[in-house]
């Protein structure tokens, strides 16, 4: 097993350490763990920036990567929080550390939040999706040194801010747009299980999407838990698996160095 989204406190929403996230994934027989902290500034309406020292953080990385040599892969990633305004620092930050895995996630719409809700207010539910997956775009294009997109249709996780999610094909043409540019780039995406953890009843992103991108040609998809406690990592990694292989998907990427390398789904 492998998961490529996991959270310590090194991010400001998690209150775990590092080693207590990795022994969580050690009870579960994970093979491979990449720490993908937040890096989100600006972050909502409060400005609330999700940072944090990038000396301590490698200096945890390599503490456990020598403690656990043998045992458990320890890799470095982060979750990029990405706004339009913000590209040039975070194209910096990325340049200037030599992270593993770099995920790009938006939780902040058109300089408003998703999780707090403030972006849902006064639009009807087509216009969350479109003016949602149009930022996505934006953000793609504006940063495009990343690896795969983290949860991508996060708006879903929160469905109690709208009177109704749609389906897929009410958003077509927009979210094929946004899948076909990440497929030209060489980039991907990730299947993300925290949508079964936070109540929706599907995974991030939901069935439908994940076949319209095997159908547009995408290979690359990782695993991700999205994991803030230590009993969350690698939570549904066997669901996982199978609906994908159930799909037609043959591998899961996982990265190191940057590079992604295939494992065959048996």
């Amino acid at each position: 097993m492998y998961d490529f989204h996991v959270h310590s406190s090194f991010s400001g929403d998690c209150k775990y350490t590092m080693e207590n996230m990795l022994k969580g994934a050690l009870k579960k027989g994970v093979k491979q763990i990449c720490f993908t902290d937040h890096l989100d500034f600006e972050y909502g309406n409060d400005l609330i920036d999700f940072v944090f020292d990038t000396n301590d953080y490698f200096k945890e990385i390599n503490r456990l990567k020598y403690n656990y040599k043998g045992i458990i892969d320890v890799l470095s990633g982060v979750e990029i929080g990405m706004q339009p305004h913000l590209a040039d620092k975070k194209k910096e930050f990325i340049k200037t550390h030599d992270f593993d895995f770099v995920i790009m996630s938006i939780h902040t719409a058109k300089g408003q939040s998703i999780h707090e809700g403030t972006f849902f207010k006064n639009k009807n539910v087509k216009d969350v999706y479109y003016e949602y997956y149009q930022e996505l775009l934006f953000c793609i294009n504006a940063l495009m040194d990343f690896d795969v997109i983290g949860h991508i249709n996060l708006i879903e996780r929160h469905e109690d801010f709208m009177e109704r999610t749609l389906e897929l094909k009410e958003y077509s043409d927009i979210i094929e747009t946004v899948l076909k540019r990440i497929i030209d780039l060489g980039k991907g995406i990730e299947i993300n299980t925290s949508g079964i953890r936070y109540g929706i009843g599907s995974f991030h992103p939901n069935t439908d999407i994940l076949k319209l991108y095997r159908s547009l040609g995408g290979e690359i998809i990782t695993f991700g838990s999205d994991a803030h406690k230590p009993e969350d990592v690698c939570a549904y990694y066997k669901e996982a698996i199978e609906l994908l292989k159930s799909i037609g998907y043959r591998y899961i990427a996982i990265y190191k160095n940057r590079k992604p390398q295939f494992i065959k789904i048996e």
